[in-house]
């Protein structure tokens, strides 16, 4: 992570010089802010890989020079074989899209199907709590 952080933070810097640069040659002001956000959010990804790395506090793989891929390899976490759920996600995400076009009543509509579809592919494999003592 230490080579990601540094990577990011470089180009945030690089991102705001060309920003100045573009500025005096006479850029527009659309170009100019597109460079500033960038140089934020390259800012912001490498903020994040920086204070994970000091949160974590030891040297990962990665940055071993000597390390093998072997090495990072492991459990990269448990991903659903056979949900349904994407299916009812992408068509509200779809809709909701659809809906800016053609009017805010099926942008609403959308909205909350959008976010019924994304509580049921985040709980779905939530256990339901038994009241009962036995």
């Amino acid at each position: 992570m230490k080579a990601n952080w540094k990577l990011f933070t470089g180009l945030s810097i690089f991102y705001v010089i060309m920003a100045v640069i573009y500025y005096y040659v006479g850029g527009e002001a659309v170009g100019i802010t597109g460079m500033i956000l960038a140089s934020c959010l390259a800012g912001m990804v490498g903020f994040y890989l920086w204070f994970t790395q000091k949160r974590i506090g030891v040297a990962i793989p990665s940055d071993n020079l000597d390390a093998e891929i072997a090495d990072d390899a492991g459990e990269l976490g448990f991903y659903s074989p056979h949900s349904w759920w994407p299916l009812p996600v992408a068509l509200s995400a779809t809709a909701m899209g659809l809906g800016l076009i053609i009017g805010w009543w099926l942008t609403l509509i959308s909205l909350g199907s959008l976010v019924i579809s994304i509580i049921g592919m985040v709980t779905e494999y939530e256990k339901p709590v038994s009241l009962s003592s036995h």
